[in-house]
């Protein structure tokens, strides 16, 4: 049987804000339809966030949980929750409640209004801490470069879309997916809407350390990106053409009787150049 909007959220750390969370999100769900379902997978979160799950799943009908078997990240959690969902509209939010669920509904009135495949939220004031924010700038602007498109920094993983998105999503068959940029790829009617952005009410810290966001930048971009690779072709080629001028040149001082320091020329640019060679090939 199915149903009009399924909402997934990854859970970690988020033991205090749960049933807050459950409770907004039924109260302005429920404005748009009865049809609705709420999935919230718990990425082997430290804290007793499980329990507090299993606690509300008994009182509320509409409430889905899912235990992951450990900690494997917020972008596989999406997918798992994404996996169960079985609306003909699907939202994700984090379940910090940053993203406030009244947005939600703003959200889905807009892609009806404008006959969109989705909206994706555009947080205008960001309630994160500074080094958050010029991360995810400087990250976006990478990537921008590196997948030859436009990617917006302010958007992250709240969104509503038609199931046909996700559907071509998961007919991709990716093993490592960043939805934010899936979603621009596979090419629907899209849009985003500036939403505002909260703090967080319970005192915890996100759990995304710096380690942890150069890693998912460096999985996304070498996942949605050929161009570090061309870079690499490139970089060896220029390192084996440049040492190989500079031994013609070498070659030149020889014969002409400037050459100071025999052995030394030939030993370092037969090095670059099988080094340049050995960079292109690996590329």
């Amino acid at each position: 049987m199915g149903c009009h909007i399924s909402i997934v959220s990854p859970v970690y750390r988020g033991e205090k804000l749960l049933p807050q969370l459950v409770e907004r999100i039924t109260e302005e769900v429920s404005k748009i339809t009865d049809s609705f379902e709420i999935i919230l997978v718990n990425d082997k979160s430290p804290d007793k966030s499980w329990a507090v799950m299993q606690d509300l799943v008994k009182e509320h009908p509409k409430l889905k949980v899912v235990n992951l078997s450990r900690n494997f990240g917020q972008q596989y959690a999406l997918a798992a929750g994404l996996s169960l969902a079985i609306g003909n509209w699907i939202a994700t939010m984090d379940c910090d409640l940053q993203d406030d669920p009244k947005e939600l509904v703003r959200m889905y009135h807009h892609a009806i209004e404008h006959q969109l495949d989705g909206v994706l939220a555009s947080r205008s004031t960001r309630k994160d801490d500074w080094l958050k924010r010029q991360g995810s700038k400087w990250f976006y602007k990478t990537l921008s470069y590196l997948a030859n498109s436009k990617f917006d920094p302010s958007i992250a993983n709240f969104y509503i879309c038609k199931r046909k998105v996700f559907d071509a999503i998961s007919s991709m068959g990716d093993y490592y997916r960043y939805l934010p940029v899936m979603i621009h790829w596979v090419g629907f009617k899209i849009q985003p809407l500036a939403i505002d952005h909260q703090e967080r009410t319970d005192g915890v810290k996100s759990s995304y350390s710096f380690r942890k966001r150069i890693s998912l930048a460096w999985e996304t971009i070498i996942s949605f990106s050929e161009k570090p690779l061309k870079l690499m072709v490139s970089t060896g080629f220029f390192i084996a053409g440049t040492a190989f001028f500079i031994g013609m040149l070498s070659v030149i001082f020889y014969l002409t009787g400037n050459f100071r320091v025999p052995g030394w020329a030939s030993l370092i640019l037969a090095l670059s150049i099988y080094s340049g060679i050995i960079i292109s090939t690996l590329g």
